[in-house]
Parts: structure tokens; C-alpha cells; sequence
């Protein structure tokens, strides 16, 4: 089977010109790792971007990788004109069975609904609902992602919703949808977790209202007169917003936080090898990659009830889920994450992330969708 999926190159999200190797986001990446050592499977990873680009034209050996030179006036100004002309000719040039559109948020979608050829889209972050919860103003990038949303669902043969919560909420305008969960990066199967002492606590994320960070804080306060440990904050932060502002003055007067800025996934990993558990309390979420990340890694996790989180977590037995509005259930929710007995639930959890987010797994699962497709659309023929 021939596969084209249309994806950001994050060396131009970053504007990351001179680095040789492209990168797509966790899941995205993941799920290659999958194609990658799925027999039978031929992957074309298509981009676009404002600037050419020294890239490899093999990502692995049945994956190939085509980056398009598209000027600026082809992007969000024209309605990303430029990325579906110049995707569009190069799918004529690689006759895919089917084209995969990765996210909603950019030209992705676009380019695979106006391919030519048969093809689904995957959602990552619902940009509607992240819309609604930051009141994006009219025009704005945010209202227009919600709006490109909108659009794209109904022309698709189908959505891949990576939880429940997605599903819900596109179903009315998608014509199918499956249910499938981001996969996660294999490596994270092989870190060694070696808890340090006094427990260190990871809230991964970046610094932003809808991830919250401020209340929790504010939530553990009483806490840590009682119990020892230390919270460290990774994500970005941009000091010239309040609620940066708020952030950083906040963990200034509490020697038991610490903010260590953005870290990339090695990164991540390292600081995975020492931590004694995940606090997530985010506001809003789709399928968030630190909790698959810290459940492959035996990790202990608490998060928020909210969103496509309670699709991950299985509370009691594969983490702990909490109220991220009140300061309570969030106190709570870290003293269980610092008891002897949250280890039982991650082991439990890295099983469950080894059968359910593997790569191979979820690389197969995409590949009977799009024989489903394929196969509903010659039937009609």
C-alpha cells in the first residue's frame, strides 16, 4: 500500500532552516516508527515550507520524504493556496492508494481534501474547542483554525479521533470516524526510572492559562508543609505575557518549584530517569503526549479529568484522574502520586502502554482504515 501523509515540518513552525533533519511532532513521529517496520507499507511523508531545505530523501528504508518550497504568499494569507497547489502536484507525481492529513491546525488538512485522492485526516488538537476555552478574538489565528476545522471535516472521508472526546465532538460533521490513540515514541519503553530523593514531580507543558500551572501551585501549597518533595516545571514560557509573569513570580517566593524551561524529548527522557510521577492539570487536552510517555516509562501519572485524558488513565488501577478547578482534588491527587502504592499503578500502566500506544500496533490499525476506505469507495465504483 502506498501512503502519503501530509504533515508540518516543524523546522519551519520554528523557522529551523539550517538543521538537515526534518521533525514532525511526537505523534506523528511515533506513528512512522511504526510504518517503518510495517512489511508491505510505502510512506510518503510530504511538507511544506517557506524556505528550501537541505532533507534526506529517505526517512527510513520504505519511507521517503518530499519538502515543498512554498513562498510566503501561498500560506494563511491566500488560504495556504501555495501548500495545495504544490502538494497537489506532487501526489500526481506519487499516485498514493490514500493521503492521511495530519491536524487541522494548518495547511495539513487543505492539502489532503483537495488531493485528488481518496483520504482521512487525523485531528491532534481540536482547534474549535481551543478556541472557544481562550475566547479567540475574530481573525485571529486561533478563530481561523476553528473555522479551517469546520470546514475540512465534512470533505473527508473520514476522521482518526485520538480519544473519545474528539470523537464526540466532530462526529456530527465527520461523514466516519474511528477511535485510535496517539502512538508513543518506542524509546521511551527502554528509560530506567530511579526515583530520587526527595520525590521529584514533573508538570510538563507549556506556561499557559489552559495548562494551569499557577492553580496547581496554589493548590499545593498546604500540601508541602506536610510532605517533601519538589515540582519541576518544563515548557516554554514568554515572560511578556501575565500569565508568565503570574507563573514565574509564583515559584520566585517557593523553593519547592523550580521551572527548567523547554526541554526536547531526550530531554525529557533524562529527567523521566529520576522522577518519582507526572502531575498534569490542564484545563484542556486531547491525547496528550507526556502521560503515553511517562506510562511507557513506568512513570506514576495524575491528571486532569478533562478532555480525551479519562481514555488514558484508568483511575485506581493505571493512574489518577482529579478535578483540575479544584484545589483540593488536585492536593489530593499529588499526596495518592507521592504514596509507596502509585508505583503499583504504573506498572500496571506501562503494560497497558506497551499493548495499546506501541508504534506497530497503532501503525496497523491506521492501515486497515485506510483499507476500510479504500475498500468502501470501490465498492460504490
Amino acid at each position: 500500500m502506498r501512503i502519503a501523509m501530509v504533515t508540518g515540518d516543524n523546522r519551519e513552525a520554528s523557522r529551523d532552516y539550517q538543521n538537515p533533519m526534518p521533525w514532525f511532532g511526537t505523534a506523528p513521529d511515533a506513528l512512522l516508527q511504526g510504518f517503518a517496520n510495517l512489511p508491505g507499507t510505502e510512506v510518503h511523508v510530504v511538507t511544506c515550507a517557506q524556505r528550501k531545505m537541505k532533507s534526506p530523501e529517505k526517512l527510513a528504508e520504505n519511507i521517503f520524504f518530499h519538502s515543498l518550497y512554498v513562498p510566503k504568499i501561498g500560506w494563511m494569507r491566500t488560504g495556504y493556496q501555495g501548500c495545495i497547489r504544490a502538494t497537489r502536484r506532487r501526489l500526481q507525481q506519487i499516485q498514493p492508494d490514500i493521503v492521511h492529513g495530519q491536524g487541522t491546525e494548518r495547511d495539513c488538512a487543505l492539502s489532503a481534501i483537495f488531493s485528488g485522492f481518496p483520504n482521512i485526516l487525523t485531528i491532534h488538537g481540536n482547534m474549535r474547542a481551543v478556541a472557544r476555552g481562550n475566547r479567540a478574538r475574530a481573525f485571529s489565528f486561533g478563530w481561523l483554525a476553528a473555522k479551517l476545522e469546520a470546514f475540512v471535516l465534512p470533505r473527508t472521508s473520514g476522521v482518526v479521533c485520538i480519544s473519545s472526546y474528539t470523537l464526540q465532538l466532530v462526529k456530527s460533521l465527520a461523514r466516519k470516524t474511528w477511535l485510535v490513540p496517539n502512538a508513543v515514541d518506542s524509546s521511551f519503553f527502554q528509560v530506567a526510572n530511579s526515583p530520587l530523593l526527595p520525590p521529584r514531580i514533573l508538570c510538563v507543558g507549556n506556561i499557559l492559562k489552559l495548562k494551569n500551572q499557577c492553580a496547581l501551585i496554589l493548590a499545593l501549597d498546604g500540601l508541602h508543609t506536610r510532605s517533601d518533595f519538589e515540582l519541576i516545571f518544563l515548557g516554554s514560557a514568554n515572560p511578556g505575557t501575565p500569565y508568565a509573569v503570574e507563573f514565574l513570580k509564583a515559584i520566585e517566593t517557593r523553593p519547592w518549584c523550580r521551572y527548567a524551561g523547554f526541554v526536547d524529548r531526550e530531554g525529557l527522557k533524562a529527567y523521566l530517569t529520576s522522577a518519582s510521577g507526572i502531575i498534569h492539570p490542564t484545563l484542556e487536552d486531547n491525547c496528550p503526549m507526556v502521560i503515553l510517555e511517562a506510562m511507557a516509562a513506568g512513570v506514576p501519572v495524575a491528571a486532569a479529568r478533562i478532555g480525551g485524558i479519562p481514555d488514558l488513565i484508568r483511575p485506581g488501577e493505571t493512574g489518577i484522574l482529579f478535578n483540575p478547578m479544584e484545589k483540593q482534588s488536585m492536593s489530593k491527587a499529588m499526596e495518592e502520586l507521592l504514596a509507596a502504592a502509585s508505583w503499583n499503578k504504573a506498572a500496571y500502566a506501562r503494560e497497558e502502554a506497551l499493548n495499546r500506544f506501541h508504534p506497530r500496533t497503532i501503525a496497523q490499525r491506521h492501515v486497515e482504515i485506510y483499507q476500510e476506505v479504500l475498500s468502501s469507495i470501490y465498492t460504490v465504483l
